[in-house]
This record gives structure tokens, sequence and C-alpha cells, in this order.
């Protein structure tokens, strides 16, 4: 079986619009799952440089699929140990939201890993 690693990472200055208004943190942090392979989230890590919490949302088809909240100047890092195959195709966001005119910078990494199918 081969296997190759992905990542959606990058440091990111932000500006929030609500705690209810996710929004796309950057156009590097999307991905699609290419064709003939399976993809696995394998790790989020992330840090906040804010005084107020944010929440990283990973956005699956449209459609939030994990929330990651992080405290006000700190970080997070969740083992996501392979709880689902995300088929070719499929396309992965990384939003942001955090309470409105709140301003920092978001570091995110997200491990993904590509199986081939068959």
């Amino acid at each position: 079986m081969h296997s190759t690693p992905r990542f959606l990472q990058g440091i990111f200055p932000f500006e929030g619009k609500g705690l209810g208004q996710p929004f796309l943190l950057d156009g590097l942090l999307g991905y699609v799952v290419p064709p003939g392979v399976i993809t696995q989230p394998v790790y989020f890590r992330g840090g906040n440089s804010s005084g107020e919490l944010i929440c990283v949302v990973l956005v699956c088809d449209g459609r939030p699929m994990r929330y990651f909240p992080i405290a006000a100047k700190g970080d997070v890092h969740v083992p996501l140990r392979v709880v689902e195959d995300l088929d070719s195709g499929t396309t992965l966001e990384l939003h942001l939201a955090a309470p409105e005119g709140i301003t920092g910078t978001a570091v995110v990494d997200l491990g993904l890993v590509e199986v081939q199918e068959g």
C-alpha cells in the first residue's frame, strides 16, 4: 500500500467576523482528494496569538466536519487517529471563527495521508 503525507499549514493573520461566522482563513488552506486516492486526516495542531478564544473549523464539502477551539494565547494538538476515510473528489478547507473585530495570528497545521485505492 502506497501512502503520501499532505499538509495544510501556515501562519495567517486574521480579523474576526463573529464566532458564528467562520470564514476561509486563506486560499492555501484548501485541498481536494485526488482521483484514485482515499485521504485520512491524522492530526491538527494550532496556535492563537489573540487574547480571545478562536475556533478553527475543518470544512468538508461545504459542511463543518470538526471544530478545534484554541484558547486565548494558546495552542492545541489533536490526534485524529484515522477515524474516517475521505473519498476522491472530497473538498477540505480550514476556516476560522473569532469574535467580531478581534485581530491576531493563527498557526495551523493539518496532517493528512493519501492512500492509493485498490
